[in-house]
């Protein structure tokens, strides 16, 4: 009989066997099981992205991003913004709203002269309401539902950003740096720090961007936390006892190229066409080798009268195993379609991503929302 079971789309443990919390690391969370040990996918969280209009382009936004969002995709994107104050937020469901996905930030112009500007932005990717039954049976072998309790498993990122223009030039520089925090209730927590740093070229028709993640390496430590009378029922059913390990996610990098057409003073057409490249491993990418992979991603946005935006992407190309034949694999493409409303100082963005997954299993609705705050007449460098 398994030791996990969805019931009721709740994790649930079956009668007769206690939370085994290392299981549920290692299968949502994959923590390091050696000291200083590059972990493929470590930290994932955060290459999930945020905003509406990243997720309608597939992901391709690494060079003309140009909001609070531009803090998980490229931070030199902060340097394309026009307010005094940005604010925006996203929220996202997977698996019948099992695992939430929030985001939330804001930021600030410091000085509109040299386009400089700061943010401070979280994100949040959780499981909550997990029934702990570790203390199911009393001592006597009585089961004792009063005994269940419940908990979280969540991952937070805060990052702090700051991204600036290169005087008059058209090239835009940005960083952040970030501060991972995990948690599983209260057995397990891991503290990580890393740095992001991106580039970004805007030219009359062309854009460019780069964007480095963990550049210098994120470290993340765990460490765990059981009570005598819970390592006394894990020893006796056979599980093991986790102890403090940490690791390491290698850095990644993405390059990225956009176009930009205008047609008329109403109609445009944007395409962008971004590579990421991670270091941890082979991967199932289009490209994969031990030393690296390479994710392609493709974006179009069609914009009205900067009023309405309709997108389209493609991203998470996979080679999967044919079912029918055994040496043969089949290409697998996630195709994501977004529409976004600008309403001057409010933006309203959604995206329905991975349409084309037959089991349903990571299909999202994605909402997000952005609101600026003009500057002032009075304000430095406002002429």
């Amino acid at each position: 009989m398994p030791l996990l079971a969805w019931t009721d789309t709740r994790l649930m443990i079956r009668p007769g066997r206690p939370l085994l919390v290392l299981v549920l690391i290692c299968s949502l969370y994959c923590f390091a099981d050696a000291q200083g040990e590059f972990r493929k996918y470590s930290n994932d969280f955060l290459s999930i992205g945020v905003g509406g209009r990243a997720h309608g382009m597939g992901g391709a936004v690494a060079a003309t991003s140009d909001d609070i969002f531009s803090t998980q995709w490229n931070p030199a994107g902060l340097a394309q913004g026009t307010a005094s104050v940005e604010v925006g937020a996203m929220h996202a469901e997977w698996f019948a709203g099992i695992v939430n996905y929030d985001f939330i930030g804001v930021s600030k112009s410091l000085n509109p002269e040299k386009r400089s500007f700061g943010a401070i932005s979280v994100v949040r990717m959780g499981i909550d309401n997990i029934p702990n039954t570790i203390n199911l049976f009393d001592p006597d072998g009585s089961i004792n539902y009063d005994n269940i309790s419940s908990f979280s498993a969540a991952d937070y990122g805060i990052f702090l950003t700051y991204g600036q223009g290169l005087g008059q030039s058209k090239w835009d520089f940005g960083g952040s740096v970030k501060v991972i925090h995990r948690r599983i209730g209260p057995f397990a927590t891991a503290w990580g720090f890393g740095l992001d740093a991106g580039l970004m070229y805007h030219g009359e028709k062309w854009h460019f961007g780069f964007m480095g993640r963990d550049i210098t390496t994120t470290f993340n430590a765990w460490s765990f936390d059981f009570t005598e009378e819970e390592k006394r029922v894990l020893q006796e059913t056979g599980n093991l006892i986790p102890s403090s390990s940490s690791e390491l996610t290698a850095p990644s990098f993405t390059a990225a190229a956009g176009y930009e057409a205008d047609f008329n003073e109403k109609n445009s057409l944007l395409i962008e066409f971004d590579l990421e490249f991670t270091f941890d491993g082979e991967r199932n990418t289009l490209i994969g080798s031990s030393f690296t992979n390479v994710d392609p991603r493709v974006g179009l946005e069609y914009g009205y009268n900067d009023l309405i935006f309709i997108r389209a992407g493609i991203g998470s190309v996979q080679k999967v195993q044919d079912d029918l034949i055994e040496d043969k694999q089949n290409l697998v493409i996630q195709p994501n379609f977004g529409i976004g409303l600008n309403f001057s100082r409010v933006s309203i963005d959604y995206a329905l991503t991975n349409v084309g997954d037959t089991e349903n299993t990571s299909f999202s609705h994605i909402f997000s929302l952005l609101v600026n705050f003009p500057h002032k007449p009075d304000d430095p460098g406002i002429p």
